[in-house]
């Protein structure tokens, strides 16, 4: 155990570097480097601590020596995993981007050269990122050595990491990634459906990392074996205690990977479609402007169903003392981008007209209102305004996904807005963007005579031309036999997005960055699967009736008690029970279980609002829900089907 022990504390001193001091995370002691594997902890007496550290100093000359007089490393360990790192030293932040003093070295921030231009890269300063980035250096300076590592596993195949990865299989010459999984807010499943258990009691799937140099080898990169261990944590011989007890590095079933740009994805995916998905067009290169949805920090005070509850709330809530404020709507301790007085501030300066009060995507199907006044930082927390102004300026349309989907799941992670987007409105495990298809002018714009722009880049644009022989229009709407506008493309993208056999086919490349939309040739095609994706883009916005709604048969309270499904039996039909006696009669079990983002709108729009007494709207708006995903269903079979007849994918 001790080896163990002076490996972290010896990174953990030298990550800081010589001018800083080193935080353990979340008040960390000895005791938890000392028991922090797959034995139960237990607690350490202060005798026992002297003991050890005495152990530890000795070890620790020791292992200074081996370090000066032999070039060999090995660096093992579990170090720990936090976003929110508390190790800030200038070396390790400077050695993260490729400088160790004076010398140059690899850049995780960067891929062959050029700046990842990611939105949020917190994450490559993550603790554990730092632990893996400070043992590649010390194996860079012996030019051989071992780093064996357990840490979180997004690094394996998330956008963020790319710059990682190249630098990792620019320095080691063979890497093994033993991915044993076990992600609970992404809901990870066994490949047979059953149940998949993280190794430690945390929510974040964990890898086991060896990466090796040897003394002489080959300048190229890395090559790289990947394997998988699904399940429960297990005993006796079965699960992944035993097994990760019974195999080693000899005894373990590797897939050779050959990673390559742009994501040098450390995960297994079909390379015959590589060329063939990367071909299609990434929606941010479609749509440029574009952002993350509106984050509030306070979801149940900012966030409300009607526009009467928020004038109510606001009208109050400014002229309360803050601690008063704080207290009442139990908003808790202030943070960085989130104080009382900060949004007490902001409705102060802004006012308390209705115009401020806006509809807001929450969640699929479920619109409702909020303060917006366009101010970061308070009443809303990041109100993404420069993006969002584009919404809210006149009318326009906003497709809603995810960068990186449980595809594996069978689930849609796309949906349309109309006007504000909440951060997860479409998948409640994932951050959630919004392209809108027109950008309108800001006020200083509109004094000079600007008007609306589609959102649509030009390659874009030009492309779509190219391959249709159509010419792209500024109107809404083309003819589609001579030119295109930008409500077709649109259209054409979403009914593409909804195809089941598109997120199959592209399964590995959807998991780990957004979608990427192949064009047609056949002009016949497009034209068939922009009408699709019309229709579905007017159901989701409730634009357009959906047939077959479910009957409400019983009066009563109304009140959401708690949401059940019982299936159809005999002439039965499938029944959604509200309370005892209240129910939604004519669902059927797919409409049920239809997924949107990892939930079912069928299910979660009643359990939002348990304790509440539907309205004549809501019971109308929740059969049209019904009946909508109904329909999807069926619009989504046809997507396929016309693909299909036209020859089937890859789209010719």
């Amino acid at each position: 155990m001790a080896p163990y022990a002076v490996c972290h504390l010896k990174l953990a001193q030298e990550l800081a570097g010589p001018e800083a001091g080193f935080e353990l995370p979340g008040g960390c002691g000895l005791n938890v480097f000392l028991t922090n594997t797959l034995e139960e902890p237990h607690e350490v007496s202060q005798g026992q601590i002297a003991l050890m550290s005495h152990a530890i100093a000795q070890e620790s000359t020791k292992a200074d020596a081996v370090k000066r007089d032999h070039p060999v490393m090995v660096i093992l360990g579990n170090p720990p995993y936090s976003g929110h790192s508390a190790n800030k030293g200038e070396w390790i932040k400077n050695l993260l981007r490729g400088k160790d003093g004076t010398e140059t070295t690899g850049n995780y921030f960067e891929v062959d050269g050029s700046p990842l231009k990611e939105r949020n890269m917190k994450w490559v300063s993550d603790d554990y990122v730092k632990f893996i980035r400070y043992a590649q250096r010390r194996i860079e300076r012996t030019r051989e050595g071992i780093l064996g590592f357990v840490t979180n596993h997004g690094y394996l195949d998330s956008p963020t990491f790319r710059g990682m990865r190249q630098s990792l299989l620019e320095t080691f010459d063979h890497i093994y990634v033993l991915d044993l999984h076990g992600n609970t807010k992404k809901r990870e499943r066994s490949p047979d459906g059953g149940k998949d258990e993280n190794v430690f009691d945390i929510q974040q799937g964990v890898a086991i990392g060896l990466f090796v140099k040897f003394k002489q080898a080959d300048q190229g990169p890395a090559k790289v074996y990947h394997s998988d261990v699904f399940g429960e944590r297990g005993s006796g011989n079965s699960g992944k205690y035993p097994w990760l007890a019974a195999n080693d590095v000899t005894t373990t079933k590797w897939t050779e990977l050959t990673p390559k740009p742009p994501h040098f994805l450390f995960i297994p995916h079909d390379e015959g479609l590589t060329e063939e998905y990367y071909a299609g067009w990434s929606i941010p290169k479609v749509f440029p402007i574009n952002s993350v949805g509106v984050t509030t920090a306070r979801d149940k005070f900012a966030i409300h169903f009607s526009e009467d509850r928020v004038s109510k709330l606001i009208g109050e809530f400014v002229d309360l003392n803050p601690e008063d404020a704080r207290m009442i709507y139990q908003l808790g301790k202030d943070t960085d981008d989130w104080k009382v007085s900060l949004a007490q501030n902001d409705i102060k300066n802004s006012g308390t007209s209705l115009e401020l009060i806006k509809s807001i995507l929450y969640r699929p199907f479920d619109t409702r209102y909020t303060y917006y006044s366009g101010n970061n930082r308070g009443f809303i927390c990041r109100t993404r305004k420069n993006v969002m102004h584009h919404m809210l300026a006149g009318p326009n349309y906003g497709l809603a996904t995810s960068r990186g989907t449980e595809i594996a799941r069978g689930w849609e992670h796309v949906f349309v807005s109309k006007g504000l987007m909440q951060l997860h409105a479409v998948s409640t495990k994932e951050t959630n963007y919004l392209f809108p298809l027109y950008n309108y002018p800001t006020e200083a714009q509109e004094n000079i005579g600007q008007v609306r722009e589609p959102n649509i880049s030009a390659e874009f644009t030009e492309s779509v031309s190219n391959v249709l022989g159509l010419e792209f229009t500024t109107a809404e709407y083309g003819d589609l036999r001579t030119t295109v506008g930008p409500n077709d493309l649109f259209n054409y993208i979403y009914a593409v997005l909804h195809s089941p056999d598109y997120r199959q086919r592209y399964a590995d490349f959807l998991k780990s960055d957004f979608a990427r939309v192949p064009l047609t040739t056949n002009l016949d095609l497009f034209t068939e699967l922009t009408a699709l994706g019309q229709r579905m883009k007017t159901l989701h916005l409730m634009e357009s009736a959906a047939d077959s709604m479910p009957s409400y048969p019983q009066t009563g309270t109304n009140q959401v008690d708690k949401v059940r499904y019982l299936s159809p039996k005999g002439e039965e039909l499938g029944r959604v029970y509200i309370n005892k006696d209240q129910y939604f009669e004519g669902v059927s079990p797919e409409t049920w279980d239809f997924h949107i983002g990892g939930t079912r709108p069928a299910d979660k729009w009643l359990k939002d609002r348990k304790g509440r007494a539907l309205t004549f709207d809501d019971i109308g708006h929740y059969r049209q829900i019904c009946a909508v995903l109904s329909e999807s269903r069926e619009l989504m079979a046809q997507i396929d089907r016309t693909i299909e007849a036209h020859g089937g994918w890859p789209l010719q």
